[in-house]
């Protein structure tokens, strides 16, 4: 019989693991772990890693998704570590891979992206029934959101963080979600960057129809919003990056907001 073969975003092979130790580097994947039941699994998390909170309380922190401590990931001994292209900076998962033996790399970059991902996660680690529900529950949201009449085109621009501005390109998760109601992101990546950093203009914002403030990374707040929208005199809104953002579990209620965006903007 052959053993079945999971491949992750960059190729490599996986097989399954019963008795897996995992050490998580991407919040939103620890929590997807935990919903497909494997927090058992989990010995090493990231202090980001914050759902389901009384599940991670119990499980010990790493550092952060980019400050990693690595002698702590070595004393935790685990078999796999996942981790993100975006979140998690490469040289510190190579010097990772000299002892971990399995690392799983994600780059989810699309909403569909998530089945996928849902399925490796728990292929790899022996939830493939409850991944298997999860995927179901997804796509059937995918597809009523989906089949709501189009909303009006619109050019927006959401920021990820101020002092410098920074924003996200059409081929980000961020982008892709918001191509889901038929919105554009301002092109503003001429060097191809995905994070571009901007300046304010006039010009700039006579190109929008709206601003979407994220409250993460960078916590944006109604403060923000009032202040910023009387300097351009375009709409501006507070929108929870966590619903934008997160793959994973989360992404199930994150299709979900897109309908309640949907519906602040007309």
């Amino acid at each position: 019989m052959t053993t079945p073969e999971f491949v992750d975003a960059i190729g490599q092979r996986h097989t399954r693991c019963a008795d897996a130790r995992i050490v998580s580097l991407v919040p939103s994947i620890t929590e997807l772990l935990c919903d497909l039941g494997l927090a058992d699994r989990l010995v090493g998390r990231t202090g980001f890693c914050i759902h389901p909170a009384g599940t991670v309380a119990a499980i010990s922190k790493v550092g952060g998704t980019k400050d990693v401590n690595i002698d702590k990931i070595r004393q935790l001994a685990p078999t796999h570590l996942i981790v993100n292209i975006d979140e998690n900076e490469k040289p510190t998962v190579d010097l990772l891979a000299q002892f971990v033996p399995h690392v799983v790399v994600t780059h989810p970059l699309v909403p569909e992206d998530n089945l996928a991902l849902a399925r490796l996660i728990g292929g790899i680690f022996g939830a493939d029934e409850a991944a298997a529900r999860w995927c179901e529950a997804f796509g059937r949201e995918l597809a009523a959101l989906r089949a709501l009449p189009p909303a009006p085109a619109r050019t927006v621009l959401y920021c990820i963080w101020k002092d410098p501005w920074m924003t996200v390109s059409a081929d980000t998760y961020i982008g892709a979600m918001l191509h889901e109601l038929g919105w554009q992101v301002a092109p503003l990546a001429q060097d191809g960057s995905r994070y571009p950093r901007f300046a304010w203009s006039q010009e700039l914002a006579d190109q929008l129809d709206a601003v979407l403030l994220s409250s993460e990374p960078y916590r944006f707040t109604e403060e923000h919003a009032d202040a910023l929208e009387r300097q351009i005199g375009k709409p501006v809104v507070l929108v929870d990056g966590e619903m934008m953002s997160w793959y994973g579990s989360r992404a199930l209620a994150g299709v979900r907001y897109l309908r309640e965006l949907r519906a602040m903007l007309g």
